[in-house]
């Protein structure tokens, strides 16, 4: 073949949507260089903005693009403040600068805890409302006109009869000295702000014309595979090369510290010489327990283990003591994958003294910091482009700088001079670890005479994730507060609550999920309350109204607009089709979800699912209602399918999708979104739409059938 995926992409895929889809407005794809002026009239305000002589405005976007739509958000927040037309809108990644391009709410560059918008909101809009403030007095001051007069309009700034579009004015504003607290619109001004919009890299996505980092190639560039050890915390012993060095293309066989890599002239090279490897595996450090054995040994902890008080209200153990009925549950959440479409991937190249490297870095300093110290450098030596990503829902957002490390290791045996392009197969990545936690929930609950609530009492048993990272510093008196969120603070009044916390250990690497613990708090929590509710002969949705404390407006907002689209009447099975709710907060957004399910042959069938959401200011209505129902499909599919599962020896038995099932689009439910208005500060929404659907689709398979799931997925069940 002499084209390239790209070229075929654009051709086969791309041709009927590029002439019906408008270019204007699309994004830049990729890595960006800061802007600090062109030398020919570009206009830089401030590190987020740069405008062209051609009107063009460009922001830069200090969070990875992965699909869930920071690019066009922020880019949003930008043009609403400086009233540009949404054709002149671009959007770039910007470079590593952990001061510059952080994260307000962690201090350092990066993406994650659905932040993207939340922490940017003032600032993007200080940064548009600047850079207008500059072009009026720029415009005030050609036109010899107080600057009050001065109006923008789409880009187009006046007064009176005289007009100018933003580039004739960006070499006089570039001379202006940017006012340090700009003063920002009123939301009953706003124009783009709560309206849908197109999302500016759709269009090159959509064409085949965005960069990926499998697009990336550089002269003399070698493509490297690793062979990981198959269990997982295991090491090389030994390894026999002379078949893979055979291969036609395989130019060298290197042992590093995360396995033997092999470089070649293409990826078909590295991998047929990547499988004529003989290699000897040292598990003396690895976990080889099967995770049947490791689920055993964390539901033991539950009981034997040395609890952290996570939460403690009043006396639960009183309480339970005196209750009239009480119920024992225990909730089983095996290891899970993130597997994003695009595989992890990253290109290195290291000349005179200095390197670049792209990839899909969701915490480019940490990335930075081992690519530097594989290679003996400065880190201000190694310059970071931050590609576009084709999914991550956590896997890119490692502490370890996984990959960073393996591509700055594979230089590094290399001798620290060329190029080379690491290449992850889906099975290295199902099988390469780094999943969520396997959870155990063991929970007891009572009721009082009348049916209320009375005593609850969580344990939760899992690794911790931040432990042994450079976040352990967040860790306070050993609890890892990721590791149980959601099952505290919950929104009910319950007067007798404790929630206890026993850190299990194993070698299998564990990492942040979509969601991260509320993606089995929110499981445990609204299924067991739901049993309760049910015991006590109260119904689903007026039962969590009933206990919602005072101020907890916001979910009660949502609760109640999520029954009332599904015209909840208090009937939980009609029509053969079984109703269950659940009700979780996340990332500061609240999301109720009512699901109907249908049996198909002893197998849940979702045919709607009815989701009300608070987030704030909605920035992009279109873009909060994707990340909504892709959090249900993502949800949904991982609660009917998925398990990371260790058989003998520690071995990962799943290595694509066919043992480790996505949901299929024929699964996939009518999801009809609500946003719930609201004029406070933005939230996220690229997680919160997960956690509600797993126990919502319980609680109505257990409305329908009588069965209540207590191990996912559910596929996991006998006879399923």
């Amino acid at each position: 073949m002499t084209q390239s995926r790209r070229q075929f992409l654009a051709s086969a895929a791309g041709i009927a949507i590029a002439t019906t889809l408008p270019l204007p407005g699309r994004a830049q794809s990729g890595a960006a260089t800061a802007f600090a002026g062109d030398g020919a009239g570009g206009f830089a305000p401030n590190a987020f903005i740069r405008i062209l002589p051609d009107d063009t405005v460009t922001v830069m976007i200090k969070h990875i693009e992965m699909g869930q739509g920071p690019y066009t958000g922020l880019a949003t927040l930008v043009a609403e403040e400086l009233d540009a037309d949404w054709s002149q809108m671009r959007a770039e990644s910007a470079p590593l600068d952990n001061e510059t391009y952080k994260n307000l709410l962690f201090g350092l560059q990066g993406t994650g805890g659905s932040t993207a918008i939340a922490n940017s909101y003032t600032q993007m809009r200080k940064a548009g409302a600047a850079a207008r403030a500059m072009l009026v007095q720029a415009a005030a001051a050609e036109w010899d006109v107080p600057a009050e007069e001065v109006s923008i309009f789409k880009g187009v700034v006046s007064h009176g009869a005289k007009t100018s579009s933003f580039g004739p004015l960006a070499a006089k504003a570039s001379n202006l000295t940017p006012p340090e607290d700009p003063v920002l619109k009123d939301p009953s001004r706003f124009v783009y702000i709560g309206t849908d919009r197109p999302k500016l890299d759709t269009v090159a996505k959509s064409t085949g014309t965005a960069t990926f980092t499998m697009d990336v190639y550089r002269e003399g560039m070698e493509t490297v595979v690793v062979r990981h050890p198959p269990m997982l915390g295991g090491a090389v012993a030994s390894y026999d090369d002379r078949a893979a060095l055979a291969v036609p293309g395989v130019t060298a066989v290197r042992q590093i510290p995360q396995g033997v890599a092999v470089y070649a002239t293409s990826t078909a090279a590295a991998l047929k010489g990547r499988a004529r490897l003989s290699v000897e595996w040292d598990s003396s450090k690895a976990e080889t327990r099967s995770s049947a054995q490791m689920m055993e040994d964390f539901a033991a902890l539950a009981t034997t283990g040395d609890r952290l008080p996570a939460e403690t209200v009043g006396d639960s153990d009183a309480a339970l003591g005196g209750a009239a009925q009480t119920l024992e549950m225990e909730f089983r959440f095996p290891y899970l994958a993130h597997a994003p479409m695009e595989p992890l991937d990253a290109v290195l190249e290291v000349k005179d003294g200095r390197a670049t490297a792209w990839g899909g870095w969701q915490f480019p300093g940490f990335d930075n910091g081992a690519i530097a110290g594989a290679l003996g450098m400065n880190p201000q030596d190694v310059r970071m482009e931050v590609m576009l990503a084709g999914g991550s829902f956590g896997r890119r957002a490692q502490p370890s700088a996984q990959i960073g490390a393996e591509i700055g290791a594979i230089a590094a045996a290399a001798g620290g001079n060329g190029a080379w392009k690491l290449v992850w197969t889906r099975e290295d990545d199902l099988q390469g670890g780094y999943y969520r936690p396997m959870t155990v929930h063991r929970m007891r609950g009572g009721l009082d005479a009348e049916g209320n609530i009375a005593g609850w009492h969580d344990t939760v048993v899992n690794q911790s994730i931040m432990a042994g990272t450079p976040m352990e510093q967040m860790m306070q008196g050993g609890l890892d507060p990721t590791s149980y969120e959601g099952a505290t603070k919950m929104p009910y009044d319950l007067a007798d609550m404790t929630v206890d916390w026993v850190r299990a250990e194993s070698p299998v690497p564990v990492l942040w999920w979509r969601s991260v613990g509320h993606s089995h708090t929110g499981y445990a929590t609204e299924v067991f309350l739901d049993r309760l509710l049910e015991m006590g002969g109260k119904d689903p949705v007026q039962g969590r109204l009933d206990l919602l404390r005072g101020d907890m407006g916001r979910d009660r907002a949502v609760l109640e607009k999520a029954a009332e689209m599904a015209g909840w009447d208090g009937t939980r099975v009609k029509d053969g089709k079984g109703y269950g709710v659940a009700l979780h907060e996340s990332f500061n957004t609240y999301v109720a979800q009512v699901v109907e399910v249908e049996d198909r042959g002893g197998q849940p069938r979702v045919t709607n699912v009815w989701a009300a959401v608070d987030c704030g200011v909605a920035v992009n209505p279109n873009v909060i209602r994707a990340q909504i129902e892709g959090g249900i499909g993502y949800g949904l599919g991982t609660v009917l399918h998925n398990a990371i599962t260790l058989g003998d020896g520690g071995i990962v038995q799943e290595d694509n999708f066919d043992t480790y099932r996505m949901l299929r689009i024929t699964e996939m439910p009518q999801i009809h979104v609500e946003i719930i208005p609201s004029d406070a500060d933005p939230t996220g929404v690229g997680e919160p739409g997960t956690p509600p659907i797993g126990p919502a689709l319980a609680n109505a398979w257990r409305a329908l059938t009588g069965e209540t799931v207590t191990t996912l997925p559910f596929s996991a069940r006998a006879g399923a």
